[in-house]
């Protein structure tokens, strides 16, 4: 217990409100931190099923655009490689 648990305003700071704010963010970044490991897992999972998993990742990135945005960037995608000759 600290000198501030008993005082609902520290320097114009209500405490409690403060209190309740960091520690939902720290719930919600260990619950982020937990979904990182889960979908790392995933990715390994695709992965040793014989998924390309840099194509599943561009494929997730893509599914976020819109379509006429995904377009535009294929199309840039082949014209760099013509123009590489690849």
């Amino acid at each position: 217990m600290n000198e501030f648990d008993n005082k609902p305003e520290v320097g114009g700071i209500a405490v409690d409100r403060l209190r309740t704010i960091v520690e939902r963010i720290e719930r919600l970044e260990e619950e982020r931190k937990g979904l990182a490991n889960d979908i790392k897992d995933i990715y390994a999972e695709a992965k040793s099923a014989g998924f390309d998993v840099p194509i599943i990742r561009r494929i997730i990135r893509a599914r976020k655009q819109e379509p006429a945005e995904v377009e535009e960037q294929e199309t840039l995608f082949d014209v760099y490689r013509r123009a590489l000759g690849m």
